[in-house]
């Protein structure tokens, strides 16, 4: 349920002191007041402390353009730039046809200066695009005149998206497609506007903070990863074992079973995307799964579900078994149930998964699932296609493992092959993107972009490892990554170990620990230092180092001595190929 201003207000004002802290510089062209206070109560809610540096009104260019000016001084990680259509359209209205033309071209051109600023190089920039004004001066014959408001808005929301994919540190906060679903009536306030210049209304302001801050939590590594489905009257409209495959409700024609049609292909989308679709659903398998195989106009196809738990367990019993095979948090999780008991019932026994209050009407489904935004992310590449493929093939592995008595052979029966290599045009892309989503295997949590990661790529004094894994079941992909930095001439440390959980109990640790430790001997090394940083979602490799061997120091840090060091027992074969 969104909160309102006056209870994000509250938040903002008694901020816990024990959170960890996110430092967001705010500028904007219009007021700002009231939507720092928003931001403020948003991160609260989410977990964060916001420490916010909010320019004067209408100091855009001074403060990108000065580099003595307080934006610079605040040093935030996040900058968020509101530049209002209002004083788009100002600046429109007293330009020349000629001039007006232009008008998206320079405003493109600003924000890619910004971008290119080797000042905000490590800063992530996230960009309010502009919701439209019609002004009616042309009525819709100005899609037709290239000097229009409305023409020049929409160029330059669709050149900010283009920006968008060519500088890694810019993100675009889509407010204009907020205003499509909640209307411009609601966003703006033309009465607040004249006395206070601000052009978000206090209603709107709770959904803008609220895009602000997914964006926020995406690049931090927040967000959701699996959607979990109920089957009977979500999925599809009816029972399937009272109904029998004739009789649930599924197609494209009129009625309610177009509802569930759609919502199929909502999901199927997310699906491709690579968010992890799973089932949980009270129900005889055989009978669950027959209209995944057999009706005609099931959208989602067993291949399209990583995990299918249909028994008569209880939900919370399946959830927590999903969350076995994929490895991941549960506040990655998404479950979707008609049933008000069943979803309260997930609500109170698994503490941070997100259950939606669905509406009693089928069709109403989406559009409120739209309103949620539930899956924003800050990273998308090829690989996560495969994401569905690669958890059916680990529930695969899971059913083997059962079969074997000891773990050893279990492992050597996997027949598993590592290809190890440094960072290069290929997998930085992956490696950029797997530092910004690794949350529980990532010992210090550095998050990268692509540019320092093709930066310690060419950096010769740097190790840098990347490691995939692949067994007789398929081919996981990139699932590791080390960077190892110089401390001095005896000294490695490792600035960056992070790896994917679903690879975990494979020997991959001791792998990676035997290839570090072959690559700082080459290179002249005695020893390696290793760093864990707690986060509230690292806490199972609070033991990592002391169970490789590592002796503990002071403070956070633990030593390996390189000269004196065993192979680790493993059952990997590395390839350099």
């Amino acid at each position: 349920m969104m909160k309102t201003f006056q209870e994000l207000k509250k938040l903002a004002k008694h901020t816990p002191a024990d959170l960890p802290m996110i430092k967001i510089a705010l500028i904007g062209d219009t007021a700002t007041q009231f939507l720092a206070t928003a931001i403020r109560g948003t991160g609260v809610e989410r977990g964060y402390q916001i420490d916010l540096f909010e320019a004067e009104y209408n100091q855009v260019e001074r403060q990108f353009l000065d580099p003595t000016s307080e934006l610079y001084q605040s040093d935030a990680d996040y900058i968020v730039l509101f530049q209002s259509t209002h004083k788009l359209g100002e600046k429109h209205s007293l330009l020349s046809a000629d001039q007006q033309e232009t008008l998206a071209e320079e405003r493109l051109a600003f924000i890619a200066s910004i971008c290119e600023n080797p000042a905000l190089a490590d800063k992530k920039i996230i960009c309010l695009d502009y919701p439209e004004i019609e002004d009616t001066v042309f009525g819709s014959y100005a899609t037709k005149v290239s000097s229009s408001l409305t023409y020049q808005v929409r160029k330059l929301n669709m050149g900010l998206m283009e920006l968008s994919q060519q500088y890694a540190n810019l993100f675009i906060c889509d407010i204009a497609g907020l205003q499509n679903k909640l209307g411009r009536d609601i966003m703006f306030a033309p009465n607040v506007y004249v006395s206070t210049e601000m052009v978000l209304s206090i209603d709107a302001l709770p959904y803008v903070a609220g895009r602000v801050m997914d964006i926020i939590c995406a690049i931090k590594g927040q967000f959701k990863k699996c959607l979990i489905l109920d089957l009977d009257n979500t999925v599809w409209g009816g029972v399937i074992g009272d109904d029998g495959i004739e009789g649930i409700q599924l197609g494209h024609g009129l009625g309610i079973g177009k509802a569930f049609t759609e919502f199929q292909m909502w999901v199927k989308k997310l699906k491709q995307r690579g968010i992890i679709i799973c089932v949980a659903s009270k129900n005889n398998e055989e009978t669950a799964k027959e209209p995944f195989e057999k009706h005609p106009d099931m959208v989602l196809k067993l291949e399209d579900i990583a995990v299918f738990q249909a028994n008569w367990e209880t939900k919370v019993d399946n959830i927590r078994t999903i969350q076995r095979i994929l490895n991941i948090g549960f506040d990655s999780m998404v479950f979707l149930d008609d049933n008000p008991f069943e979803r309260n019932i997930v609500r109170e026994n698994i503490p941070g998964i997100t259950v939606p209050e669905l509406p009693e009407d089928p069709g109403e489904y989406l559009e409120y699932l739209y309103s949620l935004n539930l899956f924003e992310t800050a990273s998308y590449s090829q690989a996560d296609k495969d994401r569905t493929k690669q958890y059916q093939v680990e529930a695969k592995r899971v059913s083997l493992q059962k079969t074997f008595s000891n773990e050893a052979d279990f492992l050597k029966s996997l027949d598993m092959v590592s290809v190890v290599s440094g960072f290069n045009a290929f997998n930085t892309p992956r490696v950029a993107q797997l530092s910004q989503r690794s949350n529980q295997f990532n010992l210090r949590t550095v998050r990268y972009t692509e540019a320092d990661i093709e930066a310690y790529g060419k950096d010769p004094d740097v190790i840098d490892l990347s490691f995939t894994l692949e067994d007789k079941f398929g081919d996981n992909g990139l699932i590791a990554v080390i960077i190892m930095k110089p401390q001095d001439t005896e000294t490695l440390f490792v600035d960056t170990w992070f790896m994917s959980c679903r690879v975990l109990k494979r020997g991959m640790e001791n792998f990676t620990l035997n290839t570090m430790v072959e690559a700082a001997r080459q290179k002249g090394y005695k020893r390696i230092i290793g760093e864990y940083l707690p986060t509230p979602k690292n806490k199972m490799v609070e033991g990592h180092y002391p169970s490789l061997g590592f002796e503990k120091l002071e403070g956070t840090r633990y030593v390996l001595d390189v000269e004196q060091y065993q192979p680790r027992e493993c059952y990997i074969q590395k390839s350099e190929k």
